[in-house]
């Protein structure tokens, strides 16, 4: 039996309380900081700790049935824990697996309690269990102070960024890559010949300046590419960038404004200091047009913040202070609403033009994005350049990529002809519906389009036939006429004579033509809406435009009269009420004498259109040398009928 009666467990309870309420000063500069803390640290004290409750469990007994029981000699041993401050009793005739009777000490140092203890003779033992709760407490206050930090260092440091944005708001968006790899070098460029001959001297400059410059040479300072959308213009500077091998910096013209004034000149400024300390250099704006239109133009005056940043821009190009080392390359397909002073010498020299492929260039396109497709042996790429006057490079990368998509929905090895035919079809009608039902509207499309075939095959200088569908497609297409049109003949639809703007035009109405001398003008429908605009305009086109009417060589129109542009409100008119009647004359009367000409060619070869419908209506589809050789077997001789003048 242990005896520590010298030990007073009440003092030293109190002692130990007071201790833990006392907390040191502190004087920090950041008193909100350790407030928050505190609370935080205060309440998840109040949290964690234990309150001292009295127990209600079933081994539990009150400090009076201790001593009731000590009186009647029911108590054989007693074990105090001076840290919990309880005391567990354990009864005579109780087992040694029994559990114990807690029993909660409020005083102690209760002499009655050990004077009866020690008249009993109890066996008494005092133990100090492990107080592990000072030390969890520590920990968890750690990591509560931690977490706090934490958060507060990540606000801290949002901040800092927020700030470093706002330093940097006016610094220089351009990619910059020291020496360029931009994957692309001239032989992946195909279509543009001429353009990339031009360009060949700025990668001979940037390589060998010594050539130039020995006899007096100045390589141009800045380089305009100018094309329709889609033809390889920044494919183009890629190339340029990856033969040359110079540090070449990227950027868009969208990226300079912002709607700060005074925010795009200072990218601009920064943009050019950078490309100073790394000449000589390339610097590729993309889509200039959003940043160089001209100024003052539009409605109520021009934009601030455009405006300075192209003003800044022309300084950067040629001012005070030059810029040698450092070629501008700038792609746009609007040069039209570029500001003047742009376009002078010393600052764009060159404008290269980069314009829709031709055949060649065609082919060669189709043969550089057929490298990696699996094509089958029966497909002739030149067949498909043939097909596809006007398509730009993106149209045929994008065609082929469709013809590997459909061939492998249709789960194909290789890519046929039928696939490229569908893609084609796909990208320039719309998607394939399903068929028309066996009715009066299938029988009136079949005679429709039938007619548009039927007056370009009669025609001398028509366009030749390619293919003829009654296979609806979306978009409202009930059926449609394709035609093989010939670059070298039109020059890529550049120049057009007068009797091939007449055959199209009669060709146009070839299928309002079919439907009034089969059906009778009373049941002509609305399918014809889209040809008869297309002939008012080409018909408008000849009279005010190109001189082809009885009013003589006279241009009494201007096209792309834009208000954007520093136009006025409202278009003037360019001729006298006197003229305009005129003009709807020749129009009216260009359109009727074709519309004429399109029902004598119906008329007289009433029962070959017959036996065209009924193959369309049977097959659904003709290609144009199926077409050419019907009509070639129900005609003596073809007729070339020789267009209206």
């Amino acid at each position: 039996m242990k005896n520590s009666w010298k030990h007073s467990w009440l003092g030293h309870l109190v002692a130990k309380k007071d201790k833990s309420r006392q907390s040191p000063k502190t004087s920090m500069p950041g008193r909100h900081l350790w407030r928050i803390l505190g609370s935080l640290v205060l309440s998840q004290g109040i949290l964690l700790s234990t309150p001292v409750f009295a127990q209600t469990a079933p081994n539990t007994m009150s400090y009076s049935q201790l001593i009731d029981k000590i009186e009647k000699g029911q108590v054989s041993k007693i074990e105090v824990d001076e840290i919990q401050g309880t005391a567990r009793v354990r009864l005579e005739g109780q087992k040694a697996t029994d559990p114990t009777q807690v029993v909660t000490l409020f005083d102690y140092n209760n002499r009655e309690l050990y004077s009866q203890i020690r008249a009993k003779k109890i066996d008494f033992e005092v133990k100090q269990t492990a107080d592990n709760s000072a030390a969890v407490s520590l920990v968890v206050n750690l990591l509560v102070i931690f977490a706090v930090l934490a958060v507060l260092m990540a606000i801290l440091r949002r901040s800092t960024q927020s700030q470093g944005n706002a330093m940097n708001f006016g610094k220089s968006r351009a990619r910059f890559q020291m020496e360029a790899k931009t994957g692309v070098m001239f032989d992946d460029v195909a279509g543009i010949e001429d353009a990339k001959e031009e360009l060949q001297e700025v990668v001979t400059f940037l390589k060998k300046p010594e050539r130039f410059t020995a006899i007096g040479a100045k390589i141009p300072r800045g380089v305009l590419l100018i094309g329709p959308p889609g033809t390889g213009k920044t494919m183009l500077a890629k190339a340029i960038a990856g033969e040359a091998g110079v540090p070449f910096f990227s950027i868009s013209g969208s990226e300079f404004v912002e709607m700060f004034v005074g925010v795009g000149a200072s990218r601009v400024r920064d943009l050019f200091r950078k490309a100073k300390e790394n000449c000589p250099c390339i610097v590729f704006i993309d889509e200039i047009d959003a940043v160089g239109r001209q100024r003052g133009a539009g409605i109520g005056g021009g934009n601030d913040e455009r405006e300075q940043t192209l003003n800044q821009l022309l300084t950067e190009m040629d001012g005070f202070e030059g810029n040698s080392g450092v070629i501008i390359i700038a792609a746009t397909n609007r040069p039209d609403v570029l500001d003047t002073a742009l376009l002078r010498p010393g600052r764009f020299d060159r404008q290269v033009m980069v314009d829709l492929p031709s055949y060649k260039g065609r082919l060669g396109i189709l043969q550089v994005h057929a490298r990696n497709k699996k094509l089958d042996p029966e497909v002739a790429l030149d067949m498909i350049a043939r097909r596809t006057p006007g398509f730009s490079g993106a149209d045929l990368a994008n065609l082929l990529n469709e013809a590997a998509i459909l061939t492998a929905r249709r789960r194909k090895e290789t890519i046929s002809n039928l696939e490229v035919n569908d893609a084609i079809d796909r990208i320039t009608i719309g998607l394939t519906l399903n068929p028309l039902l066996d009715s009066k509207k299938k029988w009136m499309t079949a005679y429709h389009e039938v007619g548009h075939a039927l007056v370009a095959t009669i025609l001398k200088n028509a366009d030749p036939v390619e293919k003829v569908t009654i296979i609806p497609r979306s978009g409202g297409i009930e059926g449609f006429t394709s035609f093989t049109l010939d670059d070298e003949m039109i020059d890529s639809e550049g120049l057009r004579s007068r009797a091939l703007l007449l055959n199209r035009i009669t060709v146009a109405l070839g299928g309002r033509a079919a439907e009034a001398e089969i059906y009778g003008d009373d049941e002509i429908d609305t399918g014809a809406g889209s040809d008869i605009r297309r002939v008012s305009s080409l018909a408008r086109e000849m009279v005010t435009l190109y001189g082809m009417s009885d009013l003589g060589p006279v241009a009494l129109e201007t096209p792309n009269n834009e208000v954007f542009l520093g136009g006025e409100w409202s278009s003037r008119s360019e001729y006298s009420e006197a003229m305009a009647i005129k003009i709807d004359r020749q129009v009216r009367e260009i359109a009727f004498g074709c519309y004429a000409e399109a029902r004598r060619i119906i008329r007289e070869n009433r029962a070959l259109i017959d036996r065209l419908v009924e193959a369309l209506l049977d097959q659904e589809t003709i290609d144009g040398d199926e077409f050419r050789q019907i009509v070639d077997r129900y005609t003596e001789s073809p007729k070339k009928q020789l267009a209206p003048r």
